[in-house]
């Protein structure tokens, strides 16, 4: 038999084995916390939000992020859908990177460049559940992982946790931490909830209004790879200072917003975007430690069937806000590093709050 067979034979198991639900005795499962008629729902594959469930200005209660109705449809599925992103979040340029004078080659997953950490990056790993309160004054859970030297051909063993917590009013509050044991190596956290504050299948967001407090984007290639710049948005369709709807300007950015912004705001805690949906009255506001934030109008949803409730997903039908650090940073001397050395931690904190305009 041949080593490619074989290879094509060990994968099918592990994926047998991912689809029961359980790999190495790490049973997937779902988790629920829960505040009143505020609700968020938490699969430890990738350390996934699966559902959000808020009232709107009357009373009706609705999920607000896209996703499926069963954890085995996010078994390697490649949308990212409210999925953790790790060891390094958006791209890595020819999936490699020198660093202390040692060249690390990636493992590729979009074309010749590395997305989201690779293939098997945070997003489809089983975490372990470390502590959970589904309920009460602080309703909470935090998943860990470790991530051993050489996976995905990152160096250095790290250990990650996140924990999302509800907090009163309306409040999802997300904080990320990683520690780097034995080796520098770069890390660079965030999440992908795909929102639609009118419900998830209520289709596309372009009425939505959003407001994103950033002066300065980073321009990319025509591969997306970030190329060292940071231009102004004045005069241009990124230019979100002021609110405005997200497909006002839309079609002049090809098939739709796909943009890090780099934040103004030099505070710890900083104000990063505002959406507003009219039609329910919801509004989220965004706070981060991170510098930066990844504007994305889900352009490449396309005819995603199995949407919960049979839904069809469809481009422009929900957005993300990615918090992070510069992309590709580690092939950009002139981005602030993201390189975390030894015996460090790494920290980044989201802050959620929503509320009702009538």
């Amino acid at each position: 038999m041949s080593s490619k067979i074989i290879s094509v034979l060990i994968c099918l198991f592990i994926f047998h084995l991912l689809a029961a639900g359980s790999v190495a005795g790490c049973k997937i499962e779902v988790y629920e916390i829960k505040n009143g008629d505020f609700s968020v729902k938490i699969t430890n594959y990738g350390a996934r939000i699966i559902s959000v469930f808020l009232p709107d200005k009357n009373g009706k209660i609705d999920d607000v992020v896209l996703g499926y109705d069963s954890v085995k449809e996010y078994i390697n599925e490649t949308r990212y859908f409210g999925a953790l992103l790790g060891r390094v979040v958006n791209r890595i340029g020819g999936a490699q990177f020198t660093l202390n004078g040692t060249l690390y080659k990636l493992v590729p997953n979009e074309g010749n460049n590395t997305i989201h950490g690779g293939p098997k990056g945070f997003s489809f790993v089983i975490w372990k559940v470390s502590e959970y309160v589904q309920d009460g004054p602080c309703p909470h859970i935090t998943l860990t992982y470790h991530s051993t030297d050489g996976e995905e051909g990152f160096p250095g063993d790290v250990l990650v946790s996140v924990t999302y917590a509800l907090k009163d009013p309306y409040k999802l509050s997300v904080e990320f931490k990683a520690k780097s044991l034995n080796k520098a190596t770069p890390i660079n956290l965030s999440h992908h909830p795909y929102w639609n504050l009118r419900g998830h299948n209520s289709g596309d967001v372009l009425s939505q209004v959003v407001q994103i407090y950033a002066s300065h984007i980073t321009p990319v290639d025509e591969q997306l790879i970030p190329t060292g710049e940071i231009s102004p948005v004045k005069n241009t369709p990124y230019d979100f200072l002021k609110p405005r709807k997200v497909g006002s300007r839309i079609d002049e950015v090809q098939i739709g917003y796909d943009r890090n912004y780099v934040l103004d705001s030099n505070k710890k805690m900083k104000p990063v975007a505002i959406v507003y949906d009219k039609k329910s009255g919801r509004v989220m506001d965004i706070q981060a430690t991170a510098p930066c934030v990844h504007f994305y109008t889900a352009n490449w949803i396309i005819n995603v069937k199995g949407g919960k409730g049979g839904f069809v997903y469809q481009p422009r039908s929900a957005l993300s806000l990615e918090t992070q650090g510069y992309p590709d940073a580690v092939n950009h001397p002139n981005f602030p590093s993201t390189i975390v050395n030894p015996r460090k931690t790494y920290a980044h904190s989201v802050l959620y709050t929503f509320s009702i305009k009538k």
